[in-house]
């Protein structure tokens, strides 16, 4: 598939990811404006070739809009893979709600954006299927379920799941296990040191149980009100910038991704985040990631 564009202005303060000229690795991409909510939707067909692309649906704060058009590209190419590799008659999608820098969303305008979602979704013909991510729930999903049948993870009183976090959360623990057994010959959490980027529905539950297992904690988010957790568990808090580089035994991210760089300090690694690692980084290996697992749950990641 290819982006036709007009001649490109000039470079303009704040643009952090360039317009795509060639994306042939994707089927479809919409990009609309919301009638109600105003705000840029984008959604990206990575493949169908196994079945309806499934992604969640992403509402977060970018600088520019082709910000949140090159989060879509890259979170739905990496859910074609995730889908297969478990197996699933699926193939991979992702949309993105784009929140101006600066602004926050009243419950209102969240709704609408919800609608508008649907809308977006139900144009698409059956070709991809949204869900729960970071910035939504199985509220807002049922929101978006009032224009489109192509939606999953409404709450549980409304024949679906409910909010994923506790399974998600549950296997992530099973795989920092595994990975504690596999690289370090016990998967006993007492005393190991964990660096976990993100305290949000699943970051925050598995930052209370590996605490209740006697784990060290060092913690980071980008909302500073997450440090009241932190002090409840007796761990320490760094910068969502420098939480890669603790020197800690298992980085868990738990937040948007591309978080993974040469310069990550721990010797393995493993969490939700969707595509931890940056672009720019081609292997696990040339990060020192020694060991990385995965989640079963509705937000399976790498």
């Amino acid at each position: 598939m290819s982006i036709t564009h007009a001649p490109a202005p000039a470079p303009t303060p704040g643009v952090h990811a360039a317009l795509p000229l060639d994306a042939p690795d994707h089927e479809r991409v919409l990009i609309t404006r919301g009638p109600r909510s105003g705000l840029t939707i984008i959604v990206a067909v990575h493949s169908t070739v196994l079945g309806q692309a499934l992604g969640g649906a992403r509402v977060w704060q970018y600088e520019h809009w082709t910000d949140a058009l090159a989060d879509a590209l890259r979170l739905s190419q990496a859910m074609t893979l995730k889908n297969a590799a478990a197996g699933l008659a699926r193939g991979g999608g992702k949309s993105v709600v784009c929140i101006p820098a600066g602004e926050t969303l009243d419950e209102a305008r969240r709704r609408d954006a919800m609608l508008d979602l649907g809308d977006a979704v139900e144009s698409l013909g059956g070709a991809y299927m949204t869900a729960e991510d970071v910035g939504t729930s199985a509220e807002l999903m049922a929101a978006v379920h009032e224009r489109t049948e192509h939606v999953c993870g409404l709450p549980a009183d409304q024949g679906g799941v409910g909010e994923p976090a506790d399974a998600t959360a549950a296997g992530v623990h099973a795989g920092i296990l595994a990975t504690l057994e596999h690289v370090f010959g016990s998967s006993d959490v007492a005393g190991r040191h964990f660096a976990i980027s993100g305290l949000g529905q699943v970051g925050g539950r598995l930052a209370r149980a590996l605490a209740a297992g006697g784990a060290r904690l060092t913690v980071a988010d980008v909302q500073e009100s997450k440090r009241a957790l932190a002090d409840e568990l007796g761990a320490d808090w760094v910068d969502p910038d420098e939480v890669h580089r603790v020197d800690a035994d298992v980085f868990v991210p738990c937040g948007l991704g591309g978080v993974l760089t040469p310069r990550s300090s721990t010797s393995c690694a493993c969490g939700p985040s969707s595509e931890p690692r940056t672009t720019s980084s081609p292997s696990g290996r040339s990060l020192g990631c020694s060991a990385a697992a995965a989640s079963p749950g509705p937000r399976t990641s790498w």
